[in-house]
């Protein structure tokens, strides 16, 4: 075996190894703005920069990091202290016994969290519910779907199954359609109400009522309600207080989504989305997204964590523990689709840690300071027009188009975005909303500045000119 082969355990080879990942790691951080913003590489180009199949022999890490950067991304640079913690201990800590302090960590970190938004008491793990960290927003959707479709079967027999409703508006995450999909239920049963502009995109309470008693009178059973903070298309802030009074009327269970605006509400003059959030069944964010937290960090929180274990619990022998036996500790295997699972609180924990609240409430205001700063230029040039209401970094806009336009400018849009990803100095993506193709310019990247959003808005003016004159 050549000298470069690693052996199973050694310090000091770790040690040697380790630096250098460090030192590859940080010139990534330093050099990144210089790497294009969308990979400009073509299907399947990865193959042709591989060998045909893994070397016989072992390689040196040096040649291994010469085409790291080629490859991948990645986020925070606490986030990946805890990501690289998590994956030198190698924990699997689907139960308490399996690592006491992987269980631990997480309830406390989870409480933290709970504290810091503000949460109703029931969220806390020492009432009748508590927190779990999930992979991502569609694995929690997805539980807490299992648990209200498992609770309203107990008590409306399992023949009940084809009959149940669920409700969302159009603006919900796919996430939703999915989940009930791989539950079992009926798809045409999975109501996404339409929004418009009137109620800018959110669900209307109206609507909702209506379409439920519609539902029961015609003998289907109403089950599941999906409220969210922060749609993917606008970031529209759906009214929990309204829905929430709906949902407990006609025994719904009502989850909210706060994937990607929940981290704004870590500060306090945004707080008051989450008004409302009491009248909730469960509720999630995505440390992921907007909280500095290397992926995948989904948190969820439920009023009653015995819903989710009765639905995904299960109990073999080789599994059984004096601890688990009594009752006596969290098995977080019971409030999640797989068994095992990684040490995800510590990176979690490694954020709050090195950046303390206030510093994730600037990391926050920061970016919302920058999309206001987009949304004022694109407010001053008239060829473009602001068309659903900026919350929180998200900026939905588009270019105007002649009054002679057949397609109400949608096709001009498409180009312009196309034309403006191309270059690889900015990424933007799109939407459609009334029927309108809509730009979304997204401020999230832990080291975007002013500069670079300026930068931005030059490549869309000059690309915007060059269309509107190619017309």
């Amino acid at each position: 075996m050549e000298e470069s082969a690693l052996r199973a355990m050694d310090a000091e080879q770790l040690r040697e190894h380790a630096h250098k990942m460090v030192d590859f790691i940080a010139d990534y951080y330093k050099t990144i703005q210089n790497f294009p913003v969308l990979s400009q590489v073509q299907p399947g180009y990865l193959g042709k920069l591989l060998p045909d199949s893994a070397p016989d022999y072992p390689e040196s890490l040096q040649n291994v990091l010469d085409g790291e950067t080629s490859y991948f991304d990645s986020y925070s640079i606490a986030g990946f202290l805890g990501e690289m913690l998590s994956a030198g201990l190698n924990i699997v800590g689907f139960s308490w016994i399996t690592s006491p302090a992987a269980t631990e960590l997480e309830t406390i970190v989870l409480d933290w969290l709970a504290k810091a938004f503000q949460l109703p008491d029931d969220f806390y793990s020492s009432g009748k519910g508590g927190g779990v960290i999930q992979g991502t927003a569609s694995e929690a959707v997805l539980v807490v779907l299992v648990a209200a479709r498992d609770k309203i079967l107990r008590r409306a027999g399992r023949g009940a199954l084809p009959k149940l409703v669920m409700y969302a508006s159009d603006q919900t995450h796919s996430a939703l359609k999915k989940a009930c999909q791989i539950a079992g239920l009926n798809p045409e049963l999975c109501k996404l109400l339409k929004t418009d502009s009137s109620t800018n995109y959110t669900l209307s309470p109206e609507v909702l009522s209506e379409a439920i008693s519609n539902d029961i009178a015609g003998g289907l059973v109403p089950f599941f309600l999906c409220a969210t903070v922060g749609t993917t298309s606008s970031t529209a802030i759906d009214p929990l207080p309204a829905l929430g009074k709906i949902a407990k009327t006609n025994n719904l269970w009502f989850h909210v989504d706060a994937a990607y605006a929940g981290s704004a509400c870590i500060c306090p003059e945004y707080r008051h989305c989450f008004d409302g959030i009491e009248e909730a069944d469960s509720f999630n964010m995505n440390a992921h997204k907007w909280f500095l937290t290397n992926f995948d960090c989904s948190v969820l929180w439920v009023k009653d964590r015995s819903s989710l274990i009765q639905s995904l619990s299960t109990n073999p022998e080789f599994l059984k523990n004096k601890a688990s036996e009594g009752n006596m500790v969290i098995d977080y295997k019971d409030w999640q689709i797989p068994l095992g699972r990684r040490f995800r609180s510590l990176k979690l924990w490694m954020v709050l840690r090195l950046y303390g609240l206030e510093g994730l409430r600037s990391h926050v205001r920061n970016h919302i300071e920058l999309a206001a700063y987009f949304e004022g230029l694109v407010s001053q040039d008239t060829r473009f027009k602001v068309v659903a209401p900026r919350t929180f970094s998200l900026v939905c806009f588009r270019l105007l188009p002649p009054p002679n336009s057949e397609d109400h400018g949608n096709k001009l849009n498409c180009d312009l975005l196309d034309s403006v990803n191309s270059t690889g100095k900015v990424f933007i993506t799109h939407t459609v909303l009334s029927g309108e193709f809509i730009l979304r310019f997204a401020v999230g990247a832990p080291l975007t500045e002013r500069k670079h959003v300026t930068q931005a808005w030059q490549i869309l003016q000059d690309k915007a000119t060059a269309l509107l004159e190619s017309l």
